[in-house]
C-alpha cells in the first residue's frame, strides 16, 4: 500500500473513533507537506470540521495524535489552521526502500484470467500512403496506454484496423496505373509503403490540373470536381473492386502487400506490434449487413436516391449517411462492422479507440448507432481523443505530399542522437556496434518521449531538436542519469560494496524525499491508466531522475565512509534505476545501460 493510502486509511479510522464519521478512505485529501513546514505528508481537515464540532485546529490536533499513537507509520504531527502535517518515522521509510527493493515489478499488476479484457485499437492507417509523424503520435499513444492498462492489472488486447479500401485507394491504384510505369519498389529501391504514398501524390496532382482546367472552360469549381475524368475513373476503380472485377482485385492485394511489408518494417523499429489486425475490406460487409437490418427494424430511412440515413435529431445531433445511393458504405459503416466482429472474437469489458480530436463527432455517432443496432457495448466505447501534432513550419498534407513520413523522421532522430552524444562525449571509448545501439536507443527514445510528455489532449509542436537535448524534460536527460546510475552500481559491484545492510540508517531530507517519490510510483501507473494518460508515466519519470540527479550532486555515493549509508544510498540508486525502466518501458523507450 502507497503511504498516502495508508495514511488516508488511518485517518478514516481515526475520524471514526474520535468523532463517530464514517470516512471513506479514497475520499481523504493527502499530500506531500510544503517545504516551508516540518512534516512529509499533510492531510487536509476541513471536511470533518463540522461533524466534529470542534475549530481545525484542534480537529487537526487529535487526529495527529491519534495517529502517533495507533500508526507505526507516523513519528509525531504539527497543525497549521485546517492542515494536518505528518512526520513519517525514519524506520517507515527504510522498510519502504526495502519493499520497493524487494517488489518485483515494482508499481505494476500482473492480470489474471479474471481481470477485465481491454481492447486497444491504434494506428489505423490507409494503405495509401507511408505512415507520417500524425500516425507517430497515435501509435505511441496507444503502444503505451496498452502497457499501462496492462501494468493496472487488464487483460489487453492490441489490435490495429487497416484501412484498406474505398476511394483513397483506388487513387493511388489509379495513378501507378497511368503514370508509374509498371514500377515496384525493388524497381525504384523504395519502401513499398512509400511508392504508393508517391502515386497518391501524383493521382493529386493531376487531379488538380484537370480541376483547374475545367473551371477555365467555365464549370465552377465543384462541378469541375464532379466532371473530373480521372476521378469519375477513380470512382468506377472502386465500383468495380466491390463488384469483386479479377483485374482490380488483383492490382489491389499487389499494392496493399507493398504497404504492408513497409508498415511493418516501420513497427519494428517503433518496438510496436499488435495482437490482432482488421481489415476494412473483411469487414464492411459486416457493416453494410447491421445496416440493412436496421433499415428493415425501421431504426434507419432510405432516400429516393436509394442512400441510406440515421435520423439522430433526437439526440441533438443532424442525418448521418450510412450507405451511399450507389450502395458503397462509408467509415462509419465500416466501422460498425468492425465493432461487430471484435466482440465476436473477444469477450471485450472494455474498447478503447485511439483516433485524434478531428473525429469527436464521429465516435459521438458510432456510441449511438451501435446501441440503437442493439449492441448493448456502444454506449460504454472509449474514444481516446488526442491532439494534433504539428512541425514548427505548421500543418503537414498527405495530399501534397508535404508530410513528415515516419521512417525519414525516425532516421533523422538517430542520425542527430549520434551527432549530439559525440559531441557531448558520450560515445567515448565505445566499439561502434555500441554507438550504433546507442544512437538508436537514444534517438526513438527522445522522439518517443518528446510526443508522449504531453496531456494527450492537447494539440502540440514536435520540434526534432529540442527533443534530442540532454538537459531539461526530454528522454535523453532521463536515458543519460539511468546510464549515471548504472555506472555507479556497477563501480559499487567491483569495490564490494553491497547495499544490503541499511536498516540502523535514519534518512537525510534528501533520501527521504526520494523514498516518498519511488512510494508514489504505484498510485501513478493506476491513475495513468484511469485517465488513459501517458503523459503522467513520462512526468513522473522526469520528476523522479531529477530530484536523483539533485541527490547525486548533495550526497556521497561511492566516497562515503559510513558503510550502511553507503549502502542506503547505493539501494536507493538501485530502487529509482528500476523505477526508472519500468516507467520508461511503460513508455515503450528503452534506456542504455552505458552512455
Amino acid at each position: 500500500m502507497s503511504l498516502d493510502k495508508t495514511i488516508a486509511s488511518a485517518v478514516a479510522k481515526a475520524v471514526n473513533q474520535l468523532f463517530g464519521i464514517n470516512a471513506d478512505h479514497d475520499g481523504i485529501q493527502t499530500s506531500a507537506t510544503r517545504k516551508e513546514f516540518e512534516g512529509n505528508i499533510t492531510v487536509m481537515v476541513f471536511p470533518f470540521v463540522k461533524a466534529a464540532r470542534k475549530a481545525p485546529e484542534a480537529v487537526g490536533a487529535e487526529i495527529g495524535q491519534w495517529l502517533v499513537e495507533n500508526e507505526p507509520a507516523v513519528a509525531a504531527f504539527n497543525t497549521v489552521k485546517g492542515f494536518l502535517n505528518l512526520v513519517i518515522a525514519p524506520s517507515y521509510w527504510n522498510d519502504m526502500l526495502r519493499t520497493i527493493e524487494t517488489t518485483e515489478n515494482y508499481g505494476t499488476v500482473a492480470p489474471t484470467k479474471e481481470s477485465p479484457l481491454v481492447m486497444v485499437e491504434y494506428s489505423s492507417p490507409n494503405t495509401n500512403k507511408p505512415l507520417h509523424l500524425g500516425h507517430l503520435r497515435n501509435i505511441l499513444l496507444g503502444s503505451s496506454l496498452s502497457n499501462i492498462l496492462e501494468a493496472a492489472g487488464n487483460r489487453v488486447v492490441k489490435t490495429n484496423i487497416v484501412n484498406d479500401r474505398g476511394i483513397h485507394i483506388c487513387k493511388s491504384m489509379l495513378a501507378w496505373k497511368k503514370f508509374f510505369n509498371g514500377a515496384t519498389p525493388e524497381s525504384c529501391e523504395k519502401k513499398g509503403d512509400h511508392l504508393v504514398g508517391d502515386c497518391y501524390v501524383a493521382f493529386d496532382k493531376h487531379f488538380k490540373a484537370e480541376v483547374k482546367e475545367l473551371i477555365a472552360k467555365g464549370m465552377s469549381e465543384d462541378e469541375a470536381k464532379e466532371a473530373s475524368p480521372l476521378m469519375q475513373e477513380a470512382r468506377q476503380m472502386l465500383r468495380l473492386w466491390e463488384e469483386g472485377d479479377k483485374e482490380v482485385r488483383e492490382l489491389w492485394s499487389r499494392m496493399n502487400q507493398w504497404v504492408y511489408d513497409g508498415f511493418d518494417a516501420s513497427y519494428k523499429r517503433m518496438g510496436v506490434g499488435f495482437d490482432k489486425i482488421y481489415y476494412e475490406s473483411r469487414t464492411y460487409l459486416d457493416g453494410k449487413a447491421k445496416v440493412l437490418e436496421g433499415l428493415e427494424k425501421g431504426l434507419l430511412t432510405r432516400d429516393p436516391d436509394g442512400s441510406v440515413w440515421a435520423d439522430l435529431t433526437d439526440e441533438g445531433l443532424d442525418r448521418k449517411i450510412l450507405l451511399r445511393s450507389d450502395g458503397t458504405s462509408v467509415y462509419m459503416t465500416q466501422d460498425i462492422g468492425t465493432a461487430k466482429q471484435r466482440f465476436d472474437d473477444y469477450d471485450i469489458d472494455k474498447m478503447v479507440y485511439v483516433v485524434g480530436n478531428e473525429q469527436n463527432y464521429h465516435f459521438q455517432v458510432l456510441s449511438i448507432l451501435l446501441d440503437r443496432l442493439g449492441f448493448k457495448w456502444g454506449k460504454d466505447l472509449v474514444h481516446f481523443s488526442y491532439g494534433m501534432v504539428e512541425l514548427p513550419e505548421g500543418k503537414m498534407k498527405s495530399r501534397e505530399g508535404t508530410v513528415v513520413d515516419a521512417d525519414d523522421l525516425m532516421e533523422e532522430m538517430v542520425t542527430n542522437a549520434r551527432q549530439v552524444s559525440q559531441e557531448l562525449g558520450k560515445l567515448d571509448g565505445l566499439t561502434e556496434e555500441q554507438i550504433a545501439d546507442i544512437a538508436e536507443t537514444v534517438g526513438l527514445g527522445a522522439l518517443k518521449y518528446f510526443l508522449l510528455k504531453v496531456d494527450p489532449k492537447k494539440n502540440m509542436t514536435f520540434n526534432p531538436k529540442e527533443s534530442i537535448d540532454f538537459n531539461g524534460n526530454t528522454g535523453p536527460f532521463i536515458q543519460y542519469t539511468y546510464a549515471r546510475i548504472r555506472s555507479v552500481l556497477r563501480k559499487a559491484a567491483e569495490a564490494g560494496y553491497s547495499a544490503t545492510d541499511y536498516a540502523s540508517v535514519e534518512p537525510n531530507e534528501k533520501e527521504i524525499s526520494l523514498i516518498q517519490s519511488l512510494t508514489d510510483f504505484p498510485e501513478t501507473v493506476k491513475l495513468a491508466a484511469r485517465n488513459y494518460s501517458p503523459a503522467l508515466i513520462a512526468n513522473y519519470i522526469y520528476d523522479l531522475v531529477k530530484e536523483y540527479n539533485q541527490f547525486y550532486h548533495d550526497c556521497s555515493i561511492l566516497k562515503e565512509e559510513n558503510a550502511s549509508v553507503r549502502s542506503l544510498r547505493l539501494a536507493l540508486s538501485d530502487a529509482v534505476a528500476s523505477t526508472v525502466k519500468t516507467g520508461m518501458g511503460l513508455l515503450g523507450i528503452r534506456v542504455p545501460e552505458r552512455m
